[in-house]
């Protein structure tokens, strides 16, 4: 990061869980973010309906507790809806009257138009008429999709609409596909309409290794996950030279902490970013990877974000 450099330095965001968490696992994992050195906290389900264990209401009450604690609160929707309850869900969110809500698919920008909004990486902006399209519905800010490169990011924020927000996913592994099937059932051959919670057990996934003993992908339920962590602590200063407002944590299983204490010294200048980086090698359950910011392969590594596994 050059000396010189005047920008500010990225907000620092806490995304979702992504994963199915024992509600008391969840409670404790919050009461610690009250006390993190992050700026705004995003919370809600994603992925899956069946994960029911954390309520809505639950949600609401965990978002006041962040609020008194002095986050900022948004709400995430689903990703990929299939029922009239799943949608009746998303009406109560959309509707809560409070917190900003990130939408995760069209049918919830649908619901918020008029309102301002965020749109989350499952969202597909792609260019900037996308972008300028969804701000003239509401949209204040959007989360750049993992496959994009800082390229396009480049691109985009020159032509970026006056008063939207860009979030980037800084560190955390990439949420590549959603599906009607759940894979963690069919990978204990459980239906998906009985899958008996089966991600449950799963903190962190279900890691896929190819033959060669490569490990490639992590199963979520109905959603794809890279196996390694997307870490772009490494390239701070090209954020920072980019515009970037926020720079997205994604929850894992362990080490969340530290991974929050880590960019907050970077963002800080208490640490430099390569140095952090390094710290975090040992906190990715697969290795890194950069591969997509970089224009590559998204498992690859190809700065300067630590060795892979």
């Amino acid at each position: 990061m050059s000396a010189t450099d005047t920008r500010p330095a990225p907000r620092l965001s806490l995304g979702p869980i992504t994963y199915y968490w024992p509600k008391d696992k969840v409670e404790d994992f919050y009461a610690m973010v009250a006390d993190a050195p992050v700026d705004i906290v995003y919370l809600g389900e994603t992925v899956c309906s069946k994960r029911n264990q954390v309520r809505f209401e639950d949600w609401l009450a965990i978002g006041e507790r962040l609020e008194a604690a002095g986050k900022e609160v948004a709400l995430s929707t689903l990703a990929l809806l299939e029922a009239e309850s799943e949608l009746i869900r998303l009406r109560s969110i959309c509707d809560n009257g409070r917190w900003l809500v990130e939408a995760n698919d069209m049918g919830a920008v649908n619901l918020l138009q008029g309102r301002p909004f965020a749109v989350g990486h499952s969202v597909n902006v792609y260019n900037d008429r996308t972008l300028a399209l969804l701000a003239r519905q509401g949209c204040k800010r959007w989360v750049l999709p993992v496959e994009l490169t800082h390229e396009t990011l480049a691109d985009m924020q020159r032509s970026r609409p006056e008063g939207v927000e860009t979030e980037v996913l800084g560190y955390g592994r990439l949420p590549l596909a959603y599906s009607a099937r759940c894979f963690t059932a069919r990978a204990r051959n459980l239906p998906k309409d009985d899958c008996r919670y089966a991600c449950i057990d799963d903190p962190d996934g279900l890691l896929v290794s190819t033959q060669d003993d490569n490990r490639f992908l992590a199963l979520n339920g109905i959603q794809t996950q890279s196996a390694r962590t997307m870490n772009l602590l490494p390239e701070l200063g090209r954020m920072r030279a980019l515009g970037v407002d926020i720079l997205r944590i994604s929850p894992q299983a362990n080490g969340t902490d530290k991974v929050i204490d880590l960019f907050h010294r970077a963002l800080d200048g208490e640490l430099d970013p390569i140095e952090a980086s390094t710290s975090l090698e040992h906190l990715m359950p697969a290795g890194p990877c950069d591969g997509y910011w970089h224009g590559g392969a998204g498992m690859d590594v190809q700065g300067r974000t630590g060795k892979a596994a």
